[in-house]
């Protein structure tokens, strides 16, 4: 089974109307600035796509519109499991995976229940596998409706049966990731750590990529650290563009994915900031950070010399 690229994987919002429906015109726009930032492949249908506030129909759709809109320029993957259990979910990866995208990711708290058991997670894996036939697949670890972390056994088991290619992870512990790298060496099971404060660590330790949702905001600077790692190490250059990315992560994540639309609006991106997750009003000193992360964006890309999109 073919790996998935090296790079930056964005974890895609889904523009709304100002009536809440899926804006398709402004997906458009979105996929094809992903792209131009230079992603090397789309997590459509996830957790910032707000995808437990859509209905299967709109799942499909939105999964199916983001692979005609990247024209085969970038692999696309996306969430198929929505419902408790293993086999329950088979009609609808199927469903998803017949829109043309890579791999169906698997959500690993949607599988067992908190106090189940990783052996009873395993049963629930292989319930999926033996009625997907060869599908590739990928897993998850998000956090709604909760964390569930996977082991470095079961990872190493993953990877043993072909059927993995794809691993977001967001145990944001270098350690950790260490032992999971390790785990899953010399496999097709490709590693994208979702948190940015560790990305260079799970990059030394053997990760394929990285998957940030503050790449939602600005992709450039992401993409610019990938390149340069891949060809030059880590540098102490580098080193210093990962602590302003860190330090700027921090403001992504309030108010998000409201914050995520709001500032590509700003941007110039022509989309709405709706978002169907409730978003509490943020208050004068939200905007103030949220000015001065524009403005640091701004002086990174100076520093660096990126060339910024919009």
């Amino acid at each position: 089974m073919n790996q998935l690229p090296n790079g930056l994987w964005p974890v895609m919002i889904t523009p709304l109307t100002k009536s809440n429906e899926i804006d398709y015109n402004g997906l458009e726009s979105l996929t094809n600035f992903y792209v131009e930032a230079g992603s090397n492949g789309l997590f459509a249908n996830c957790l910032s796509s707000e995808m437990y506030q859509l209905t299967n129909a709109e799942r499909l759709q939105l999964t199916q519109n983001v692979v005609k809109f990247s024209g085969g320029k970038v692999p696309v993957v996306a969430t198929g499991t929505f419902q408790f259990g293993g086999k329950s979910n088979a009609e609808f990866i199927k469903e998803i995976y017949d829109t043309g995208i890579q791999a169906v990711i698997i959500i690993t708290s949607m599988l067992v229940m908190p106090d189940e058991s990783e052996d009873v997670l395993k049963t629930r894996l292989e319930e999926i596998m033996n009625v997907t036939g060869d599908m590739p697949l990928g897993v998850y670890e998000c956090p709604v409706p909760y964390k569930r972390l996977l082991s470095t056994s079961m990872l190493e088991w993953m990877a043993s049966t072909g059927r993995f290619i794809y691993h977001k992870d967001t145990s944001c512990n270098s350690v950790s990731i260490e032992k999971k790298l390790y785990a899953v060496k010399n496999s097709n099971f490709g590693f994208y750590n979702a948190d940015t404060p560790t990305a260079l660590d799970s990059l030394d330790f053997g990760g394929r990529g990285i998957s940030p949702i503050s790449a939602n905001f600005y992709p450039e600077p992401y993409t610019y650290l990938l390149q340069e790692y891949f060809a030059n190490g880590r540098t102490e250059k580098l080193n210093k563009l990962h602590a302003l990315l860190t330090m700027m992560d921090r403001v992504t994540h309030t108010f998000y994915p409201y914050s995520a639309k709001l500032f590509l609006q700003k941007r110039g991106l022509k989309i709405e900031t709706n978002s169907r997750i409730p978003t509490e009003t943020p208050s004068n000193a939200d905007f103030i950070r949220f000015n001065a992360l524009m403005d640091s964006f701004k002086v990174l890309c100076e520093m660096y010399e990126i060339k910024p999109i919009l």
